[in-house]
Formats: structure tokens, sequence, C-alpha cells
């Protein structure tokens, strides 16, 4: 069945071969898994065999959109690219904001499918559904803002919109990442790696045509509508007027702000890098294709325009490395874009470098002569060049923590920090057992957008202290989320079923009902379930790090807590039981037949 919001055509380019070929979109797909993440992980389920090496030529990109890209729809500019993540060996989806999306959609695609490997450095250039193959020799080596920049000179349109890795990504960092127009990146999990592995260098896109409507009156009555009352409202006012670094505050006052390694929930520097301060260096916002929100912070940092951090980056590679200098913070975040390497993933192991430095674990001449104490912003960006060059000690930081601890033989129980290999970011789970819950059953591992739980327990009415009420909100929160990132919706607007069936209908040409999606999105979630236990991932990989049961937080309002692992091992059985699976975290098979999940 064709449904409006698809051009029908998926763009497949074997790099090995440099063969492209142009192929249906596989309909009897989309009722069941929409586009995004859903369709996403379908085609990768389908067509990747288990077990395959992530960096092998057998690994593939699918970068894909959903039914509202390119629409006028707002905040439904992102698009993402589903991998299988050499970082996590777990499937891997990893969104940009930006207008990529829409300009893919705008060449006559609705997927872009990469397999193989180049014999050298390549670009893919498409342009209103021509797609060609271009060498990248002169690009080897660049950073992701240069190569954007070459790419759109070469080609003589400053209107391209290119994605691009940097040395990271060549050199095969595990949490490579890519880098997007400057502005947006595809963070964790290793993605750019993936590119890095087939030669890839970027992927240059323009496009003249338009997303398919079946019924557009009614759906530009329905997009104003929806506007006015449900994206532009109090509830989702602060993605605009302060952006996540409203969250530092939010943190650090009930005590769930990483600091110094995840002794502490609490920063006495949080004033230096919160929202206040980001306003104070302001001088531009941008938005997304056809989003009236204009999230993305333009700063002025030592003379030079540039993006601004997110919560994510201020709390990793700021409160957790002890540093309350937003210049630097900033700089780092400038630097990791380029170099092409996940904020997150790289802060966490650079604080942790700095946590042993401090005990006496690694000396001055182990780390290439960096004094790498807390608070050290010049060992921040020494050490995260070194990583994204991977070069010097990065060569070994290129591991991430996980990697560190068992290139030194360190105690995993006392300096773990990841889940399923990621690392845990911004919200310290000891005072959110929501988002303990939540950062372990994420598909990609510790992942706070998964289930944003926090925004319930600590940020809202339910006791953040507590597993009760949550294996029922985290597996909720997993659904909705699995079918906004399908259609694709943005993070910022908090839209419920209801509100997205209203916008798809006159989208596809069919009503759709609230209970539909509901069901997509589980089956979805399911779907990515089913491809990590192929790759051998069950409850023992559910597990919160034994740090965050054994050692308690120190100052502030979550003084001497810690999650309780019996409480914990009980919520997720509780959270299995609810999703119909067995307690090694299994699907049951009347689980798998009621989602038509069954072969």
């Amino acid at each position: 069945m064709k449904l409006g919001g698809y051009l029908g055509k998926v763009a497949r380019v074997d790099l090995s071969t440099n063969k492209v070929k142009i192929e249906d979109l596989r309909w009897e797909w989309v009722p069941s898994y929409i586009g995004g993440k859903g369709l996403g992980f379908k085609y990768l389920y389908e067509e990747l065999s288990p077990n395959v090496d992530p960096l092998s030529p057998a690994n593939k990109l699918i970068f894909m959109t959903g039914p509202l890209t390119g629409t006028t729809a707002p905040a439904a500019a992102k698009y993402v690219v589903v991998t299988k993540s050499p970082y996590t060996g777990t499937i891997l989806d990893s969104y940009f904001g930006g207008f990529f999306g829409a300009k893919l959609k705008f060449t006559g695609f609705d997927a872009l499918i990469v397999e193989g490997k180049a014999k050298k450095p390549v670009y893919l250039f498409i342009i209103d559904g021509k797609v060609e193959v271009k060498d990248a020799s002169h690009l080897r080596g660049k950073g992701a803002y240069d190569t954007i920049d070459i790419i759109k000179k070469d080609e003589g349109d400053a209107n391209l919109s290119v994605l691009a890795i940097g040395p990271a990504g060549e050199r095969l960092v595990k949490f490579a990442s890519i880098n997007v127009d400057v502005i947006w990146n595809a963070g964790r999990g290793g993605s750019g790696a993936v590119l890095g592995s087939k030669n890839l260098k970027a992927v240059a896109i323009n496009g003249h045509g338009s997303a398919p409507i079946a019924s557009k009156d009614e759906f530009v009555k329905v997009a104003k509508e929806l506007t006015e009352k449900s994206v532009l409202t109090e509830a989702n006012m602060w993605a605009k007027t302060d952006g996540t670094p409203i969250i530092v505050d939010m943190s650090n006052n009930v005590g769930i702000l990483l600091t110094r390694y995840y002794k502490s929930g609490i920063f006495e520097e949080a004033d230096k890098i919160n929202t206040d301060i980001v306003k104070a260096h302001l001088v531009e916002v941008r938005a997304c294709y056809a989003c009236p929100l204009a999230c993305k912070r333009l700063v002025k940092v030592k003379n030079r325009v540039i993006k601004a951090p997110e919560y994510e980056t201020l709390a990793t590679a700021g409160s957790n490395c002890g540093i309350g200098d937003f210049e630097a913070i900033a700089e780092f975040n400038y630097m990791c874009g380029d170099l092409g390497i996940d904020t997150i993933s790289t802060a966490n192991t650079i604080a942790l470098v700095m946590e042993l430095y401090e005990e006496g674990l690694l000396k001055k001449d182990q780390i290439d002569g960096i004094e790498a104490n807390f608070g050290n912003a010049e060992a921040l960006l020494r050490l995260a060049e070194k990583i994204g060059l991977n070069e010097g000690f990065g060569k070994i930081l290129s591991g991430g923590t996980r990697g560190l601890i068992e290139t030194l033989g360190l105690n995993p129980e006392k300096y773990a920090v990841d889940v399923k290999g990621l690392e845990v970011p911004g919200y310290d789970p000891r005072g959110t057992w929501g988002m303990a819950l939540a950062y372990s059953t994420a598909d990609r591992g510790a992942c706070h957008l998964r289930a944003w739980a926090v925004s319930q327990d600590a940020f809202g009415k339910m006791e953040p202290k507590t597993f009760v009420g949550k294996p029922a909100l985290v597996k909720n929160l997993e659904d909705l989320n699995s079918v906004k990132w399908s259609l694709i919706i943005c993070d910022f607007w908090l839209i419920n079923y209801e509100g997205m069936a209203k916008l798809l209908s006159p989208v596809w040409g069919v009503t759709v009902r609230p209970e539909e999606l509901n069901l997509i999105g589980e089956r979805i979630w399911n779907l990515g379930r089913l491809f990590n236990i192929r790759e051998g991932f069950s409850r023992k990989n559910d597990k919160l790090p034994p740090k965050f049961f054994k050692q308690p937080l120190v100052g502030g309002p979550t003084n001497g807590v810690k999650v309780s692992e019996e409480h914990f091992e009980k919520a997720l059985t509780e959270y299995y039981s609810i999703r119909g699976w067995n307690e090694m975290g299994i699907p049951k098979k009347e689980t798998l037949k009621r989602l038509s999940l069954t072969d």
C-alpha cells in the first residue's frame, strides 16, 4: 500500500564497486514501521547478518527520513543514521538536525543506504535524483569544517548540505561522530567510525523537489493548529528561550549534576556554565528546516562565533571534569565537532583520566606530559585533540572509559560508568532512579533520550529515589519516542500519540488512530531488542555500573545516596514483565505474535 509522505525511492551505494542502484522503498514495511528509526531498524535487521564486524565492509549505513521530513510540520526536520555500533556492538540510531534530511527528500529519495568499502577516500554527491561517487583524496586528514567548506566550493554550490567526518572517523576512533553543516552532529555510538571504515569522507546533497502529502489542505490546517496550540506553548518554549543549558541549574539544584567523575551531584561553579553564561555570549540563534523553535545557539568566544555547547557537554566536559570555564567548554565542543568525536564519551573519558591522575594511578609522563588535574581546562583540550587524532596517549583513550579501565587493569566496580559500553550522560542515576532504569534498558547503551524519565521524577512530581511506577514510565516513554523518531519529530516537542496521529493522517491520506501508533512504537522497540539479542545481549547487559550501587554521592541534597541494587533488579524484572519479556529480557512468543514480529 502506497501512502503519502514518501517518494518511494531508496538510493543504494556499494562503495566496493562504485555502483549506485535506485530501488523502490519497501512499501510493505511502511505501515508497520513508518520511517526514521522504525524503518531504519527494519532495513538493518533484515539486511545485516548476525555478528558482523561493525567496521567491516559488510556493515551498512542507513540514512533515513520520515514521512514528515521536508514538510512544514513543526519541529520535524531531523533525520537518522542507523547502523551497527562499533563502540557498543548494539543497534545504533543517531540523529541530526538542520537541512540535510529535507534536502534528501527534495532529491527524490526517502533513504540512502551505503555498503561496502571504497578503495580510496570518496564522498557522495547527490542532487535531484542523481548520485555520484567522487574522489576525496584531497580531503584526507582534514577536519569536518574544512571538508564541508571545500566540497561546497568544489561543487560551486553554497546551498549544499554536507555531512562529514573528521580525522577521528578516518582513524577509526570507535566513538567518532558525524558533523553536518558545522552546527549539527550525530554524536553517540560511533557512526563516524563506520563512515571512516568505508573510506566515506562526506555526503553532499541538494534537491529542488518537494515532499508528497496526500491531503495537503488538511495537513496545512493541522500543522498550523499544532504549531500554535502544541509547539509554541509554555511546555516547549524553554527550548527557544534557554535551550538545554537551563538544565545545568535544574540538575545542580536537585543534586544530579555529574561532578568530578561522578563523585558528587552538585558543582560549586555551576553558575559559571549555566544558561545565563550562554546568554551572555549569545550572538545568534539558528533553526532547523521549517522549525519555529530555533534552538541552536551561536556564541562569541575569543572573537570567533561558534555553536554553543548543549547541556550534556556542559555537564560532562564542565562539572564532571571540575571545569567552570565556559569558554574552554565551548572551545572543546567546537573542537570535537571538527575532529569528529562524541563530546559525551570524550569528556567522560577525560574525566576518568583526571580521576586517575589525582589518585596517582596515572603519571604525567604516561599522558604525554599533561597535568590532568580536575579543573584543568588546558588538559581537557589537549586530551580531546589527542583522542580525535588518535595519537599519543589518545590511542589508549580512543577506546573510551571501558578501554582505559581494561588497558590499565583497573577495578571496573570502582571506575566503570557505561551501560553496554556507552558512557552514562548528564544525569547521575543515583539521584534519579527513573534514569537508572532508562539507562539500563536503552537499546544503544546508556542514553538520556530513549526515556527522559528525569522529567517525571527529579524534575517532576514522582519520588526520584524509588522505582515505584518507573518500569511503566520508562516503557511508555521508550515506545512513544520510537514513534516520534520514526516520523521524525524533535525531542523538544512534547507531543503525544493523539497529536502525532492528527499530524500523520493527512500526510498518509488515511485515518491513523493513537492506539495504532502506540502499537507501532512497541513493535519498533522490540525489533531493536531482537537485533541486540541476536548480537548476544540479554539481561546481563541491562545493568547499571556497580559504581552507582556501591558508591554514594557526596554533598548537597543527594549526599549519601546510591541506587539500591536489590530494588533495581526487581524493577528490571517488572519492566520485562510489562514488556512481555521473560526474566532474561527475551520477548515471549506471544509478545512477538501480538506485535507481528514472528517470521
